[in-house]
């Protein structure tokens, strides 16, 4: 019998490191529900992301910490969930980079026309160093950000006339997100850009107090901006990140583990939620035509004219950017495109 003592002892032992190695893994997580503001429904993208990083988060925390989602602006538009998650009353902002840019200046880039090309770029460039950059930006603003979603490239649609070249655009009154180098794009392009919050739009153009706006298209869907716009004109015009923003002030109160694994399932959704952006942006065109809307894109001659007008709003944005984040961008396009 005494044969079997030492490796009872030593069972024993194992157990017992391992019941306190579990202890000690679940002190690490609080029971926490976090809540996310979110300006589009549940059923955008945005809503499978964040799906998704929700169950990766009570998987990793033992089922302690969730991700709860607020949809159709429940928290206030995107300047009000921004300030409510820098204020700490939220926990999080799902929010595109053009309202940040009031706070970090320097987010005013990805504001810039006709930056991007593709999507690929766009992913290279916001998961690698230079959106590293931007994300150490950011605790100055009481803000974490999480990982970069997107919204996708944004269009134009009207209920006056087809846009088929510069001067089409004259005289439409534009909504715009309350954005500066977004306002001075279109009123440079000869519209006449009417800042609105995006809770706002649809009533603005069911009334014709503004006759176009400018978004991606599952944004145009999930709005149902088609019922009170004829016309779809595939401008392109700007790639619109959108960043998860995590309040500094709930961040600091959280544990390490906490915080890395808030960082990696946020990007799980991410992944998640590019995939089925890009996957439903296909079908949207043909959902807007049968819906009544007309179609169209602008000839390569006029897009060049088109281009050639915003590039004004480079020189006239360098200013409030800054040429650090402008070089920082411009600089790994280059590398990216292999110029």
């Amino acid at each position: 019998m005494t044969s079997f003592k030492p490796s009872f002892k030593r069972l024993a032992t194992a157990v017992a490191i391992g019941l306190l190695a579990a202890g000690a893994a679940n002190a690490q997580f609080q029971d926490r529900t976090f809540r996310m503001s979110n300006g589009v429904g549940k059923d955008h993208p945005m809503g499978h992301g964040t799906a998704k990083m929700n169950a990766c988060t009570l998987e990793k925390s033992g089922g302690k910490m969730k991700v709860q989602g607020y949809w159709d602006f429940q928290l206030g538009n995107d300047l009000q969930g921004l300030q409510a998650t820098r204020s700490g009353t939220v926990d999080m902002v799902n929010t595109s980079t053009a309202p940040v840019a009031g706070v970090v200046p320097e987010l005013g880039v990805f504001d810039l026309p006709f930056l991007f090309n593709s999507e690929k770029e766009a992913d290279q460039l916001l998961d690698g160093k230079v959106g590293d950059w931007f994300n150490a930006k950011m605790p100055a603003a009481g803000l974490i950000n999480l990982a970069w979603w997107e919204n996708g490239f944004r269009h134009m649609t009207n209920s006056k006339r087809p846009v088929n070249r510069l001067e089409d655009f004259s005289g439409i009154k534009m909504r715009v997100m309350q954005n500066k180098i977004y306002i001075d794009t279109f009123n440079t392009l000869g519209t006449n850009a009417v800042p609105l919050a995006f809770s706002e739009v649809y009533s603005a153009l069911e009334t014709k107090t503004v006759d176009a706006q400018e978004n991606p298209f599952l944004n145009i869907q999930n709005m149902k901006f088609y019922e009170v716009q004829k016309y779809l004109t595939l401008t392109k015009h700007s790639y619109s990140p959108n960043m998860l923003l995590f309040s500094k002030k709930v961040w600091d109160g959280l544990s390490t583990q906490e915080q890395a694994v808030l960082k990696e399932c946020a990007a799980q959704g991410r992944d998640v939620q590019r995939k089925i952006n890009r996957e439903q942006s296909d079908a949207s065109v043909a959902f807007f035509k049968s819906q009544g809307m007309q179609v169209n894109e602008i000839p390569a001659a006029e897009m060049t004219r088109i281009r050639e007008r915003t590039k004004v709003i480079y020189e006239q944005a360098a200013k409030t950017i800054g040429t650090e984040p402008t070089n920082l961008v411009f600089n790994e396009l280059k590398r990216i495109r292999g110029n």
